[in-house]
């Protein structure tokens, strides 16, 4: 069975997050919630180990001119 229909009309995203959000059930909103915490975590984890690597430069090359 094909899901797609060729011949049905596209689908519009909401223009705005506000639009989106508002169509959004709870459960999806939550959903979206937890994979944002998911992303923020591993932004920060990165951002952890970038200032690691910048101070093991530093210490090596001394640090940035100021």
């Amino acid at each position: 069975m094909i899901d797609d229909d060729p011949f049905a009309p596209p689908v519009k995203k909401p223009a705005t997050l506000e639009a989106e959000l508002e169509l959004a059930s709870v459960g999806e909103l939550e959903a979206r919630i937890e994979r944002l915490r998911r992303e923020i975590a591993l932004c920060e984890q990165f951002i952890s180990k970038k200032h690691a690597q910048r101070e093991a430069a530093d210490s090596v090359f001394g640090g940035r001119p100021s």
